[in-house]
C-alpha cells in the first residue's frame, strides 16, 4: 500500500474522531434546554392538535354528504315548529335531516312537491358500502352521495332496520372507493377523545372534537334497541349518519342524534349508535338482504333497588324476568318469572336494556349461556334463541314505589276475564283505581290481574287479602300485575298498621 495514502487516511480520521470528540464535550458541557411548565403545555397542545389534523385528513375522503329527495304528489303538509316538549318527535327529525321547504312543480292537472333532507354517511369497503341512518334514507325516492373531491354519485339503498337506525347504501367507482376501518366500540371508555365529521347545515366535511361523556344510553325513542354512546363532540342539523372516530382514526360509532330542540343545535349532548351493533346489521343486510333479530321470549324489567330488596337481593344489579312467553325459548332453557339474570355469555348486566340488545344482536340458533338468582341460588341457563316474531320485542317496564296501595279486586269470574281477556289466567282482577294513589302511580289500572303477592300465587279475594295483611306488617307489598299480555313485579310502600 501507498505510504502516502495511508498517512492521509490516517490524519483524516484522527480529525473525524477529534470533532466527534469535541462535539461530545460541548454536548456535555452545555446545559439542557428546560421548558417552562407553560411551553411545555403549549407543546403537548400543539401535538393534540397535529394528531387531530393528521386523523381528520386521513378519515375525511371516506366521509360522505347525503342529499334525499322525496316526489309528493298533492297538498304539501306543514310541520309546526314542536310545542310538546319532546325533543325527538318528528318534527325534531325534519330540522335534524335538515328538511328544506319543498320546491313546487306545477302542471295543469297535479302538483308535485320535493321534499329534501341533508345528512351524512360513510364508505365502509372498496366496494363502495355505506353506512348511515335508516331515518334518512327511509322511504325516499333518491338517495345523491357527495364526495370529498367533488364527485358525486346516485346511490343505491341495499338495505334499512328501523329497529336499529342502520342503513346500508352503496355507490359504484370501479371497487376503488376510500374507506373507513371499524373499531369495537364494546373498548371504547368514557373519557377518551372522538372526533365527528359530518356535513352539519351542510357545511361539508365539518370536523369537530370532544370526548364520551357516556355509554349505554337507553330509553330515548328514537329506535328499538338502544345503547348509545353520548359524546359532546359537536353534532349539529346534518351530522345524522356520520361517524363518530377515535384516535385509531377508527369508526366506533354513528352519529344519530341530539338531545336539544332541531332548532337551537348542539348543546354538548349527541348520541351515536356503536358501531358494534350497526357491524351486525351491516352483515345481515349484506348476506341476506334484511336483520333477523334474536328471541328469548321474556318480558324483562329493571331490578331497581325497591325490588331487589322485595327480592332480598339487596345489592344485587341484574334483569328481572317478570313473564316468559309459552313456547318461547326461555321457557325451554327453564327460565321462570322472578328469575334475576345477572349475566349473559360471561358478561354482567346491569340493565333490561342490557339484555334486550345483547340476546337481538345474537341471530336465531344461537345458544345463549344465562346466569340467573332464583330464590338467591345462582342456575346456569342454556337457551336456543329463535327468531323475533313480526311485531314482538321484549318489554321492559318499570315499577313504582309509592306510600298508598288505593285499589279494589274482584275474584275473576268467566264475565270478567271475557271482558278483559284474561280467558285460562288465574287471580284477581283489578276493578277500580283510586287517582293517586300508590296503585294508579305504580301503572296499575282496571282490567290488571294480580297474579301473584309477595311471591305468592293468589287465586281469589281472601288469598289476596290474606297476603296483604302480612304485608302491612312490613310496610311494603310485591305483586305481581298482568296487564295487556305483559306481566311486571311492582314493589310497593304501604302504610303500616
Amino acid at each position: 500500500m501507498n505510504t502516502t495514502t495511508d498517512l492521509r487516511i490516517s490524519k483524516n480520521a484522527s480529525r473525524h474522531w477529534s470533532g466527534l470528540v469535541l462535539i461530545a464535550l460541548w454536548l456535555a458541557l452545555t446545559p439542557p434546554i428546560v421548558l417552562s411548565e407553560e411551553e411545555q403545555s403549549i407543546n403537548i397542545l400543539r401535538q393534540m392538535g397535529k394528531a387531530f389534523a393528521n386523523i381528520a385528513e386521513k378519515t375525511s375522503p371516506a366521509v360522505v354528504a347525503i342529499r334525499t329527495e322525496k316526489r309528493i304528489t298533492g297538498q304539501y303538509p306543514s310541520f309546526e315548529t314542536p310545542s310538546n316538549g319532546n325533543p325527538f318527535s318528528e318534527d325534531f327529525f325534519n330540522y335534524f335531516f335538515r328538511r328544506q321547504a319543498p320546491q313546487q312543480q306545477r302542471s295543469p292537472r297535479q302538483r308535485v312537491f320535493r321534499q329534501t333532507a341533508q345528512g351524512s354517511g360513510f364508505i365502509v369497503s372498496r366496494e363502495g358500502y355505506i353506512l348511515t341512518n335508516n331515518h334518512l334514507v327511509e322511504d325516499v325516492d333518491e338517495v345523491k352521495v357527495t364526495l370529498t373531491d367533488g364527485r358525486e354519485f346516485i346511490a343505491k339503498i341495499i338495505g334499512a332496520d328501523p329497529d336499529s337506525d342502520v342503513a346500508v347504501i352503496k355507490i359504484e367507482d370501479n371497487n376503488n372507493m376510500p374507506y373507513l376501518e371499524l373499531a369495537d366500540s364494546d373498548k371504547i371508555e368514557v373519557g377518551e377523545w372522538v372526533l365527528a365529521i359530518g356535513n352539519p347545515f351542510g357545511l361539508s366535511h365539518t370536523v369537530t372534537a370532544g370526548i364520551v361523556s357516556a355509554k349505554g344510553r337507553s330509553g330515548m325513542g328514537i329506535a328499538t334497541y338502544e345503547d348509545f354512546i353520548q359524546t359532546d363532540a359537536a353534532i349539529n342539523l346534518g351530522n345524522s349518519g356520520g361517524p363518530l372516530i377515535d384516535l385509531d382514526g377508527k369508526v366506533v360509532g354513528i352519529n344519530t342524534a341530539i338531545v336539544g330542540s332541531g332548532m337551537t343545535g348542539n348543546i354538548g349532548i349527541g348520541l351515536a349508535i356503536p358501531i358494534n351493533m350497526a357491524k351486525t346489521v351491516y352483515k345481515q343486510i349484506i348476506e341476506k338482504g334484511k336483520v333477523v333479530y334474536g328471541f328469548l321470549g321474556v318480558a324483562i324489567q329493571d331490578l331497581t333497588p325497591a325490588l331487589a330488596e322485595s327480592f332480598k337481593l339487596k345489592g344485587v344489579t341484574g334483569v328481572l324476568v317478570s313473564d316468559v312467553t309459552k313456547g318461547s325459548a326461555a321457557e325451554k332453557a327453564g327460565v321462570k318469572a322472578g328469575d334475576v339474570v345477572i349475566e349473559m355469555e360471561g358478561r354482567p348486566l346491569k340493565r333490561a336494556a342490557d339484555l334486550r340488545e345483547r340476546i337481538a344482536m345474537k341471530g336465531p340458533g344461537t345458544q345463549v349461556e344465562l346466569i340467573v338468582l332464583r330464590d338467591g341460588k345462582k342456575r346456569t341457563l342454556t337457551a336456543t334463541l329463535q327468531e323475533r316474531p313480526t311485531g314482538e320485542e321484549v318489554v321492559e317496564t318499570r315499577a313504582t314505589t309509592t306510600e298508598k296501595l288505593g285499589l279494589t279486586v274482584s275474584n275473576l269470574t268467566n264475565e270478567l276475564a271475557k271482558q278483559f281477556g284474561l280467558e285460562g289466567l288465574k287471580g284477581v282482577v283489578v276493578t277500580d283505581v283510586e287517582q293517586g294513589s300508590a296503585a294508579a302511580l305504580a301503572g296499575i289500572q282496571p282490567g290488571s290481574l294480580i297474579q301473584e303477592v309477595n311471591r305468592k300465587p293468589v287465586e281469589n279475594t281472601n288469598e289476596f287479602n290474606e297476603e296483604i295483611e302480612k304485608s302491612l306488617k312490613e310496610g311494603k307489598v310485591l305483586l305481581r300485575v298482568r296487564y295487556e299480555n305483559s306481566s311486571v313485579f311492582i314493589s310497593l310502600i304501604l302504610p303500616k298498621e
